[in-house]
């Protein structure tokens, strides 16, 4: 599968955002980099579809001017003015040449979905391989209004229970992208949020 990272030399904070070309020419999220549309045109002139793990302001920042440039069709869970198509848990979208699952999994987000194939994770932010916190398996904050720790357990342990041993390409919302057994790095990311202690402890 062709992925690229499209806002991997933005000098703001963003998300990072996956452009996958392929069938169906697909961006992961839009990010909040003023320059993620040339960033795009770099690869394609054509994007099918946008697809949303969630709708925090450094994942959809740019969607407006995304659909302005390139008019694609917008899945995502909650509503959003250029949203075409709800989706939800157990439902499959199409990403590049593979079809993926739609797996709810809130906690980070209220509106968070993660999308599975048989060989590729976009987990958004519900786990990351790397951050500021950890470096092989971290998860999503839960420290601010309208985030809950035990949603997000809950949902690492949905997101494992419908996880190929077959993926081998993970592709989070922030960090690294990962290549290898991502159910590992998942486990570890599950393990250290049961442990409920903060992500970031006050220095």
């Amino acid at each position: 599968m062709e992925v690229h990272h499209v806002t991997e030399d933005a000098e703001t904070f963003t998300c990072n955002a996956f452009l996958v070309v392929g069938e169906e020419t697909t961006l992961v999220d839009a990010g909040a980099w003023d320059g993620v549309v040339d960033a795009i045109r770099e690869h394609t002139d054509d994007v099918d579809a946008v697809v949303l793990t969630h709708q925090h302001g450094d994942h959809v920042s740019q969607l407006d001017a995304v659909c302005e440039a390139f008019d694609p069709t917008v899945y995502a869970y909650n509503h959003h003015p250029q949203r075409d198509h709800s989706i939800d848990d157990g439902d499959t979208v199409q990403i590049g040449d593979e079809t993926f699952d739609v797996v709810y999994t809130p906690g980070h987000a209220d509106d968070h979905v993660s999308f599975v194939s048989e060989t590729t994770l976009f987990s958004g932010d519900v786990v990351v391989h790397d951050d500021g916190a950890f470096d092989y398996g971290s998860f999503g904050r839960t420290d601010m209004a309208g985030q809950s720790r035990e949603q997000l357990i809950e949902s690492i342990e949905r997101l494992l229970e419908q996880f190929p041993d077959t993926v081998e390409h993970m592709y989070a919302g922030h960090g690294d992208v990962f290549h290898g057994d991502v159910r590992d790095v998942v486990e570890t990311a599950l393990g250290r949020a049961e442990k409920r202690e903060p992500k970031y402890p006050e220095g």
